[in-house]
């Protein structure tokens, strides 16, 4: 699920994360009040070096994916972090700074707690790892061509990598090519492109000039699918199991490294 602000599009999860962040560093600087101890700066420090080291280890261990084009790496749209890397850098840091000022101990450590508390009370680690398990959405879709498209008919018990997008989109077709590469490399994973509220002689305008060989492009003229899933940005790429339930999401364009880590996750048995 995402929210909507103006022309930028988050993940819920993400917005309840940095009012977690808030929360630590507003519990911190109460409990040190009275020594004059503001945790705000340690505790945004302790995020930050935790994003780079998760970001350096996902790197490390898609470097194959990102060799190719190296410019890529300092690209964090894509969202390609390893989180228990963050979790243990950030702790670290804040154990290294708690070490140095003796003062920092009480304060940082109740920010510390106070914000976890408050981010797994928020329901975020539920809508990071879709508990919820959705099904795959039984949305009436079209070709191109007009024929209907039933998406757990076309799965066959295959899992299932379904894309939200539209010609106009720049995100979308920035990703497609990255989309459309790993169709081909990926003949157990079935990759559908949803088109959204677009006809099919745009949509075929657009994949014959584009040159894009992509095989189950279908039409869902209303945007019912967006709507259906909680998703109101584009491009949106939505992630099932060979079982048909949702297994992982990504808002934005997708990156080779952080498609093929969802797709690795994709495979493992429940």
């Amino acid at each position: 699920m995402n929210v909507s602000l103006g022309p930028f599009s988050f993940q819920t999860a993400h917005l309840l994360l940095l009012i977690s962040l808030l929360i630590a560093c507003g519990v911190g600087n109460w409990v040190g009040r009275h020594q004059k101890v503001r945790t705000g700066k340690v505790l945004l420090d302790m995020f930050l070096v935790g994003l780079v080291a998760g970001r350096i280890v996902f790197v490390a261990s898609w470097f194959a994916q990102y060799r190719a084009n190296p410019l890529s790496i300092v690209d964090i749209r894509d969202g390609g972090f390893t989180p228990w890397a963050v979790v243990l850098a950030a702790l670290a840091f804040g154990a290294w700074r708690m070490f140095q000022q003796p003062r920092l101990r009480n304060p940082l450590a109740a920010g510390v707690l106070a914000g976890a508390l408050a981010w797994f009370t928020s329901g975020a680690p539920l809508l990071l790892n879709l508990s919820e398990r959705k099904p795959l959405p039984a949305i009436a879709l079209v070709t191109p061509a007009g024929a209907p498209v039933n998406l757990a008919a076309l799965a066959q018990g295959r899992p299932v990598v379904l894309n939200l997008w539209a010609s106009w989109c720049p995100p979308c077709r920035q990703e497609m090519p990255v989309l459309s590469a790993a169709q081909q490399r990926h003949r157990d994973v079935v990759f559908v492109f949803v088109n959204q509220g677009e006809d099919g002689q745009t949509v075929m305008a657009y994949l014959n000039g584009g040159k894009l060989a992509l095989e189950n492009v279908v039409l869902d003229t209303s945007s019912a699918m967006g709507r259906e899933v909680g998703s109101s940005a584009l491009p949106t790429t939505l992630f099932y199991d060979a079982g048909g339930r949702l297994a992982n999401s990504h808002l934005g364009a997708v990156s080779a490294a952080s498609l093929e880590s969802k797709l690795a996750g994709l495979r493992k048995p429940d």
